[in-house]
């Protein structure tokens, strides 16, 4: 199954944060690193703090959407994130953004993720692997108007936010 996962840094060397969750990722049993958006530099959203670099990975997995997100937590665990402060700095954060034509909602996991249509520092990168990708029901508040709207649909509705491409991936 194709999948894609967002990737943010604000603490430390975010550069390579980035670099070692996609090496994490790509060593991970059951999936593969397919394709990198480019790098953006973001405001961030919610309390003050730094800029962040923000990306997106697109995977084939074999993993069923719960095991893929445990992963993406365990991964973040190891990069030192902790989760203190709603919206606030951290180390990595990996967001499973979408995983092939499903919609999971359980009180662990909702894909698309919840927050994917109000979200250009994802949205941006996510267009640049899968602009014609229509994302299934749910996406945004309550699913509301951003079901089944292609991800470039959903980047052009988006709210405006500072962002600025920083480089390549670091694959």
């Amino acid at each position: 199954m194709r999948a894609w996962v967002a990737l943010g840094s604000n603490l430390g060397d975010r550069w390579a944060s980035l670099a070692r969750a996609a090496r994490a990722l790509r060593a991970a049993p059951g999936v593969a690193v397919l394709r990198a958006s480019s790098v953006w530099d973001t405001e961030p959203v919610g309390p003050p703090q730094p800029r962040y670099l923000n990306a997106v990975l697109e995977l084939e997995t074999t993993r069923p959407p719960a095991s893929l997100h445990r992963l993406l937590q365990e991964v973040e665990r190891a990069a030192g994130r902790r989760r203190e402060v709603r919206w606030g700095a951290r180390t990595l954060d990996l967001d499973l953004l979408l995983c092939g034509d499903v919609a999971v909602r359980t009180p662990a996991l909702t894909v698309p993720h919840p927050e994917l249509a109000r979200r250009r520092f994802v949205l941006q990168p996510l267009a640049e692997l899968c602009p014609e990708r229509v994302v299934p029901g749910g996406a945004g508040a309550g699913g509301g108007p951003a079901v089944d709207r292609t991800v470039a649909a959903l980047l052009a509705a988006a709210p405006p936010l500072g962002l600025a491409r920083a480089g390549a991936f670091p694959l």
